[in-house]
């Protein structure tokens, strides 16, 4: 077994090895940016070796740099953890030119699985059922279009050698399919290297089925059920679950020993996953083969109580496996959601700055979150946006999602805007509780992304209860704190009124034993709580249900949290609350005249000039940040004023590109 380990990557992937590896009795080795020396991976591990400047192509991905670190540590091995040169064959080589052993499959597989052309025709050969497509490189937009159109429209256009959902484009037409083509050229250059693209067939409505192998040295593979990742966002994965509710015994058994022939066909070794497409006949077809850990694995881990990181270290250490396929038993049902710092009102653009507050939910043996951030660290610009993974298991998928909806609640963070209000709302919506998913459902539900305080509140009569007992309590506290009342005789009134959305909700108010009891709507409810002034989460029992919300004191105002709504209560008493119905409410209905940059990243391309007129929807500009580019559109028929911004230059948020007069 290894003395010590270097962990080549960052962030929550990087804090997961360590603790494997501390439990194993491993001594770690970080690495760093000068964006992350106090990164929570840096101080997690035994060591920390600073690798250079924050972007990734100057340290992250800088080989020499961490072959470096490892020699100055002394470390043995190196576990990749996912993305950055998780899947480089060059880094593996190296390492082992070196001596050093690389955690994970050897380089032959990861250039053969690596190349999205070669690795669908190894799968052909292999008896893998695979996407109609073509399977060579497309030469040019015309040329793309011509095949294209030949395959038959809607088509998916993909980078040969990225991963991740990075750089593919999904075309329904001649002109989508010449833009994206060279998007996803452009992306794919940027981010790997490689520009070369292919393209195949779409299969519409589909399900995106993953399957987890382990394989050693010895011959010996084995596949550990699947993983249902339907629930994405920009081919992102957002919330994923183990086992699939979609597939039947029979689908499950021939997909895993395809996953497992496919393996066998490249001498597979080390933790792998195969990932399919299943359309709704449950015909699956073979997608990519991501030769490394994945984001999602914890749901694996829970439902076989394998710790797959355990076993990559043990069989690059030489260790056979100590299961077959017949021991393999997959028991409960686990769900992961990925906590990203991203605004979903705004399309789910990425967000930066520093946690204030830093929340997770209280982990237990059927709650866990993996996480590289910490309260008062940041979320820098430089890497992808996510937070944390927040994983939860119960016996039934029942009780998962239940478990899952109830820790997003208690999840808190603020600071940085994230997607936890999205997540709240996605993970109780019917179609999901169903399992009625596919991957494209998001972008049909919520095409425009999801906006907390416009969203439809699930129970605002909750809320107007819960606001009023929040502002009786404040006022009492006030009342201690300023020494004019005496607190034992003295109370606030029982009667007040909850404003939500300019309704009225009048509430009756009595303290109770164990919390307060209410008179609301003709009848009495009460409300067993313990919150006091400043908590933030408000947790408490209404007629035997447990709920959490989250309380936010803003001015003379209330924000209210709750499963992924935002309103913002006023409670008054019920002669301020007849004013206040004659206070008149300023708004602004004026457009800005300028194309502001959406979030912090750098400016790849202008396409229009001074004096040119530009039509709704087409598109000016382009940002690249958190490693996408994002095509920035003119949202009226215009004209452009004046060009603000160069082509280079590093954006702030809202930082105007391009002013316009509107046509």
């Amino acid at each position: 077994m290894f003395r010590k380990i270097l962990i080549a990557n960052r962030g929550e992937i990087a804090c997961r090895v360590i603790r494997t590896a501390k439990r194993m009795g491993i001594q770690t080795v970080a690495i760093y940016s000068n964006a992350d020396s106090t990164a929570l991976h840096t101080r997690s591990a035994d060591e920390a070796v600073n690798i250079g400047p924050p972007p990734a192509i100057e340290s992250y991905l800088k080989i020499d740099s961490i072959i470096d670190a490892c020699k100055k540590t002394g470390a043995e091995a190196v576990h990749p953890g996912y993305g950055f040169l998780s899947e480089n064959t060059d880094f593996c080589q190296q390492l082992s030119d070196e001596g050093i052993q690389f955690i994970g499959p050897g380089p032959e597989a990861i250039t053969a699985m690596g190349d999205k052309i070669t690795s669908k025709k190894i799968a052909r050969d292999a008896n893998v059922s695979v996407i109609p497509g073509f399977d060579d490189v497309i030469q040019n937009p015309g040329h793309a279009v011509e095949l294209a159109q030949k395959i038959g429209y809607p088509v998916m256009l993909k980078p040969a050698g990225a991963g991740g959902g990075k750089g593919m484009r999904l075309a329904y037409s001649d002109e989508e399919c010449s833009e994206g083509f060279e998007r996803s050229t452009s992306e794919a250059k940027t981010q790997f290297g490689d520009d070369r693209v292919f393209v195949e067939k779409y299969i519409e409505d589909p399900r995106h089925i993953e399957i987890q192998i382990l394989a050693d040295q010895f011959g010996n593979t084995v596949y550990l059920g699947e993983r249902e990742c339907s629930l994405q966002r920009r081919h992102q994965k957002v919330i994923e679950e183990a086992p699939s509710p979609f597939l039947d015994n029979a689908t499950r058994s021939a997909i895993g020993e395809q996953a497992v022939a496919l393996a066998k066909a490249v001498n597979y070794v080390s933790a792998g996953t195969v990932e399919f497409v299943v359309d709704k006949d449950r015909k699956f077809y073979f997608l990519e083969m991501n030769t490394r850990l994945q984001v999602e694995h914890p749901v694996t881990e829970y439902t076989t109580g394998l710790d797959l990181v355990e076993w990559m270290i043990r069989i690059a250490s030489g260790e056979a496996l100590s299961l077959e396929q017949s021991s393999v038993q997959i028991s409960g049902w686990s769900i992961e959601s990925r906590i990203y710092a991203e605004d979903p009102a705004r399309n789910f653009l990425p967000s930066i700055g520093r946690l204030i507050r830093y929340r997770p939910p209280e982990e237990s043996s059927h709650v866990r979150v993996d996480t590289g951030v910490y309260e008062g660290g940041e979320v820098p610009v430089y890497y992808d946006p996510i937070i944390a993974k927040l994983i939860v298991y119960g016996d039934t998928r029942e009780e998962a999602l239940a478990l899952m909806a109830i820790s997003l609640d208690r999840y808190h963070i603020s600071g940085v805007i994230n997607n936890i209000p999205f997540l709240q709302a996605l993970i109780r919506d019917p179609a999901v509780v169903q399992g009625n998913m596919s991957t494209n459902y998001i972008e049909q539900k919520f095409p425009d992304g999801y906006n907390c305080e416009t969203a439809e509140c699930a129970n605002i009569d909750l809320i107007a209860m819960v606001s009023t007992i929040v502002n009786y309590i404040v006022l009492l506290q006030s009342a201690q704190f300023n020494g004019h009342f005496d607190s034992r005789t003295w109370s606030p009134g029982k009667n007040w009124i909850a404003i939500i959305n300019n309704e009225q909700y009048p509430v009756h108010i009595e303290k109770a034993e164990n919390g307060h009891k209410l008179q609301y709507r003709g009848s009495t409810k009460l409300i067993e709580h313990n919150w006091k002034p400043g908590s933030t989460l408000f947790d408490g029992k209404l007629d035997g249900e447990n709920f959490v919300l989250q309380v936010a004191r803003k001015g003379i105002t209330y924000q209210i949290d709750y499963q992924g709504q935002r309103l913002f209560v006023k409670v008054l008493s019920e002669k301020v609350a007849h004013y206040n119905e004659h206070m008149l409410v300023v708004e602004s209905d004026a457009e800005s005249p300028y194309l502001k940059s959406p979030m912090p990243g750098l400016l790849v391309n202008i396409s229009v000039d001074k004096g040119q007129k530009v039509k709704a929807g087409e598109a000016v500009a382009i940002v690249e940040a958190m490693k996408m580019e994002n095509v920035l559109r003119a949202e009226r028929d215009s004209i452009v004023v004046e060009v603000l911004s160069e082509v280079g230059d590093s954006l702030a948020a809202d930082q105007p590109i391009i002013e316009f007069e509107q046509v």
